[in-house]
């Protein structure tokens, strides 16, 4: 097998000696697409490994704990962000082949297999640096996350009192259904559902988003990253819900306080040349694109 030294487009160069590949086997015909990939590498004389999970079950991916240079992500979003979570510490690049609904972390479709390995080979590409988040509770429990963390009360049928502090500063008061805490990336998910700003993921920001609040002057707010945010829970007879990347999920006391702020690890994206952000969001939320086809 072949030891690769990749001269990517953006900066300083890296050895492939072993790719590992994470794939969704709750994905329908997601072994041939594996069976595609792995095919693409033999041609290349990649050594890789590979290892099927559950997007939820981060415990299966430890299987690759520093034995890889590069990690390719077979499945949808919620299988790359359970890879990122966990990678990130390890500062090892992420490239993503979708076989979910949207993929929009993902920059290779099944069909552009092969001549997007051979891209990579050829140094077309460019390796993001993504902002996390990360949560803790006054209990010590803690959550990375690449897209968002969000808090929320455990009752559907009642709206949450959250009242947030920024650097210890009172901000403001939310009576919501909950509140969306984003990174950059996580800025076209559940941010922009809940009438939160597209940012482009360079940005050194995060984006705190109410949902469903009960008052008309609560809207988005963009805050630098450096940023520490506090959110005091103040309920004596209920729990809250905080989720990260929508896949781990903790109950919180309803008398606590939940701290948020940049996680100290980058997740490393992988952009193949010409995939970049805007032509994403063109072409997979068909931004700006007129309901009546071409003027």
């Amino acid at each position: 097998m072949t030891s690769y030294k990749v001269h990517p487009s953006s900066g300083k160069t890296f050895d492939i000696n072993n790719i590992g590949i994470i794939y969704n086997i709750e994905h329908k015909g997601v072994e041939k697409v594996v069976e595609k990939l792995e095919n693409a590498l033999e041609k290349y004389c990649f050594n890789f490994v590979k290892k099927h999970i559950s997007p939820t079950q981060q415990k299966e991916i430890e299987a690759f704990k520093l034995k890889v240079d590069l990690v390719i992500v077979v499945g949808g979003d919620g299988t790359f962000l359970a890879a990122a979570r966990y990678f990130s510490k390890y500062n090892i690049p992420l490239l993503g082949i979708n076989t979910g609904r949207l993929g929009f972390l993902a920059q290779i479709q099944t069909h552009e297999i092969e001549d997007g390995i051979e891209k990579i080979l050829k140094g077309k590409f460019t390796v993001e640096e993504r902002l996390m988040l990360q949560a803790k509770s006054e209990q010590g429990q803690s959550y990375s996350a690449l897209n968002d963390i969000v808090i929320r009360g455990s009752s559907i049928t009642r709206t949450a009192k959250l009242f947030m502090y920024i650097n210890e500063k009172h901000v403001c008061d939310y009576v919501a259904d909950g509140l969306i805490i984003s990174t950059p990336t996580g800025s076209t998910a559940y941010t922009l559902s809940a009438g939160g700003p597209v940012l482009h993921p360079n940005l050194n920001a995060f984006v705190i988003v109410p949902i469903c609040p009960h008052a008309l002057t609560a809207r988005p707010l963009v805050v630098p990253a450096s940023e520490k945010v506090r959110i005091e829970l103040k309920s004596t007879n209920e729990d809250f819900l905080l989720t990260a990347d929508g896949q781990k999920n903790i109950t919180i006391k309803g008398s606590e306080n939940i701290f948020i702020e940049k996680y100290n690890h980058n997740a490393k994206l992988i952009s193949i040349e010409n995939n970049n952000f805007y032509y994403i969001l063109r072409n997979k939320l068909h931004w700006g694109v007129s309901p009546a086809g071409n003027f």
